[in-house]
């Protein structure tokens, strides 16, 4: 077996491999080839610098890099791993992962990140074997708004060309795919929610799946999440919300009250690429 770039890779060959790896996953995985498609494009996914094992001509394992500089500094961002069934318990991942590093290194990619799900604790020893450690907790939502109150409120949709970024709050707490340079480069729609004709609160959605990649109050708390989630109702009632940050406690208990079903939780961990690799 042997390690290549997926750059000379089909499309339809990564996504086959990608959707028998996660066949009997933690969550049922979207098998819309169309949504692969613009959800890596979004993230900015580089084939030139994500991996695959090959068993001669047949792909049986990849780790998929969205490649961007967020935060100050060139990431790779993990966007998927997997490795097909027959040829788990091989050190796939290990194995790809020693090639990647000193590939993303000497392009001068500074760190790598990725996202897991709590509950699975092989991938959480492998990576830290690998040398990532954890660096946030993520709560992930979905289900139907419950209000039983209307408050009365403005409704206005904003062009996310001219949003303020730095003026909207907790934004060093979301995760890749619901950081600006991504919701920038996706399908999303902006809304602000006006309370006596000022703003207090926001989201973005993306309106083909009801999916709420951002949402926040920017002043005075009162009742501003029953207004916010109010305003979410009159584009959807039903919504899905990943990677909420732990940290952020009224936020997630906002979620909780309005009804909506905590998923599964996830780790955010990262690697710093320094020097001689740590794999």
């Amino acid at each position: 077996m042997i390690v290549k770039k997926l750059s000379k890779t089909s499309f339809e060959k990564v996504l086959d491999c990608f959707l028998l790896a996660f066949e009997n996953y933690y969550v049922k995985m979207p098998t819309d080839r169309n949504y692969y498609k613009e959800r890596w494009r979004a993230a900015n996914v580089d084939f030139n610098f994500s991996y695959g094992m090959f068993d001669e001509e047949k792909l049986v394992g990849f780790i998929i890099h969205a490649i961007d500089k967020r935060n100050g500094l060139l990431t790779a961002f993990n966007t998927g791993t997997g490795v097909i069934p027959k040829y788990r318990g091989k050190r796939i991942v290990k194995l790809i992962y020693e090639y990647a590093l000193k590939d993303l290194e000497q392009n001068n990619i500074k760190k790598c990140t990725l996202e897991v799900i709590t509950k699975n604790e092989i991938a959480i020893r492998s990576y830290e074997r690998i040398g990532f450690k954890i660096c946030k907790n993520y709560k992930c939502f979905n289900g139907t708004i419950k209000i039983k109150e209307s408050d009365r409120f403005e409704l206005k949709e904003v062009d996310l060309k001219s949003i303020d970024w730095k003026k909207l709050p907790n934004q060093q707490l979301y995760s890749w795919d619901n950081q600006k340079e991504t919701i920038l480069a996706g399908k999303y729609n902006f809304f602000q929610v006006l309370n006596n004709n000022v703003p207090e609160s926001f989201f973005i959605i993306n309106t083909n799946n009801n999916y709420v990649a951002q949402f926040d109050l920017l002043g005075a708390k009162n009742r501003g999440w029953n207004r916010l989630f109010s305003a979410i109702k009159q584009i959807s009632d039903k919504i899905k919300i990943n990677n909420v940050d732990d940290r952020l406690k009224e936020k997630i208990d906002s979620l909780n009250a309005i009804g909506l079903e905590n998923t599964v939780d996830q780790y955010e961990m990262e690697l710093k690429i320094i020097g001689e690799n740590n794999v």
